[in-house]
């Protein structure tokens, strides 16, 4: 090294990870993927040209590995923004909401079990606009009323048996 010049800065081990939400989350959605394939391993696949209940949780956990894969590999080569403080709310009421809609969903119905679980789910920012929430909890259980009972014909109970 000649007098006066600097060591290069980089890497202490040759490794860097340029953009830590992309490379985290990638592996984030790796990780999704490989759970979604264990948890549909037993489920049989594709025949000929008869999808069989396996066929599309395989096809989309493949599709999101491949995602997740593509966003890693640019959480390393790409500059991005770095990590920040992890707030625990949003994934609290999210997953709260999910546990509400499973305690509820049979003794009370859909409609009841549905509003219940957006409204819960809407608590998980802290910005949140109770009205508008409420229109939307609205909506969208009109929606899943809709789509599962009465377009897919599924034999979901609406409202409480009294």
């Amino acid at each position: 090294m000649s007098q006066g010049a600097e060591p290069a800065a980089g890497p202490p081990h040759g490794f860097a990870i340029s953009s830590p939400r992309d490379f985290y989350g990638g592996l984030a959605l790796v990780g999704l993927s490989l759970f979604a394939f264990w948890a549909s391993h037993d489920l049989p696949g594709m025949r000929g040209f008869a999808f069989g209940p396996g066929t599309a949780p395989r096809m989309f956990a493949t599709l999101l590995g491949v995602t997740g894969v593509v966003i890693t590999f640019l959480g390393v080569t790409t500059k991005g923004e770095p990590l920040e403080r992890f707030a625990l709310r949003g994934p609290l009421f999210v997953t709260a909401s999910i546990f509400a809609f499973a305690a509820t969903i049979r003794p009370v119905g859909l409609v009841i079990a549905s509003f219940v679980t957006f409204m819960v789910s809407a608590a998980a920012s802290k910005e949140t606009r109770w009205l508008e929430s409420t229109i939307t909890a609205v909506v969208l259980t009109a929606f899943c009323v809709a789509l599962f009972v009465y377009l897919l014909n599924l034999p979901f109970q609406l409202w409480p048996h009294f």
